[in-house]
């Protein structure tokens, strides 16, 4: 059976955010760091050159249909990061810890395995089963709350 393509271009994305943030090991710590963090060591063009895979990332979540929201809080990420690279040496270093392109691949999987989930259980009827939690009538009043039928309404002189 074959990958749904947005499952296909996640996990591109995140083989790209590895390699961005998290390529590279310290010897005995738990530190890790990527391209991101080297290319970042050339100020100013090395910070936009990290930020096209950023965008590469932002671009899969678009088109796996992430709502505005969602690619904003991933637009912010990138922001950050871009900004805390430009601070020379504790920007670098602080670069190392942020790892945006892991955060917003952590998001756009969330994104995409909830969507995919609820398509799967529509697909398969889950919806069918369902049993609300109040029934229209304790709804009575409450602003939004789903309500039955309304009421017919008569003619004059009826």
């Amino acid at each position: 059976m074959e990958m749904h393509p947005d499952f296909q271009r996640l996990a591109r994305a995140e083989r790209v955010a590895r390699r961005m943030d998290n390529a590279v090991r310290i010897p005995f710590t738990r530190v890790t760091f990527g391209v991101d963090a080297v290319l970042g060591l050339v100020p100013g063009i090395g910070d936009a050159m990290a930020m096209l895979p950023s965008l590469y990332i932002l671009q899969v979540a678009n088109m796996a249909g992430a709502p505005r929201r969602l690619l904003g809080r991933m637009a912010w990420n990138i922001g950050m990061d871009f900004v805390i690279g430009l601070v020379p040496l504790v920007g670098d270093v602080l670069d190392i810890a942020y790892k945006a392109n892991l955060r917003n691949v952590a998001l756009l999987k969330a994104h995409v395995e909830s969507r995919h989930a609820v398509l799967r259980d529509v697909a398969h009827g889950a919806g069918d089963n369902v049993v609300p939690l109040f029934p229209p009538q304790a709804a009575a009043g409450v602003p939004g709350a789903p309500r039955g039928p309304e009421p017919a309404v008569r003619a004059p002189g009826n």
